[in-house]
């Protein structure tokens, strides 16, 4: 389960913000995440509630998680698509030269301190 390590990485980012900005409190924390990320939500959740438990800046913290969808963009085309409706092939043209331009990431959007 490698969300638990995403939960962490978070966790030491809130830490470093708190200390740069001289917070005692994180109220939320929303993450951005990929469609095909290969991240679980309802698993990172649960390490979530776990894990914030043991520092008391993120306490009470509430983490929000928006999905942002796949999208592939053809060489041949230049057109875009949605990755997981069709996946490597272009609908537009049928070409194979693709390549994923979101939904693979995970990041934090915003921060609310508290």
């Amino acid at each position: 389960m490698h969300e638990l390590g995403i939960v962490v990485h978070i966790a030491k980012t809130l830490d470093q913000v708190a200390a740069e900005n001289e917070l005692k409190k994180i109220g939320s924390v929303t993450l951005d995440i990929g469609e095909v990320s290969g991240i679980v939500p309802e698993y990172l959740t649960e390490c979530w509630e776990f894990y914030r438990k043991k520092n008391p800046l993120i306490a009470e913290c509430e983490m929000k998680i928006e999905s942002l969808p796949a999208v592939t963009i053809c060489e041949d085309c230049q057109k875009t698509y949605e990755t997981v409706t069709y996946g490597r092939q272009c609908p537009h043209c049928g070409s194979y030269e693709t390549y994923l331009v979101t939904g693979n990431e995970c990041s934090i959007k915003e921060i609310e301190a508290c």
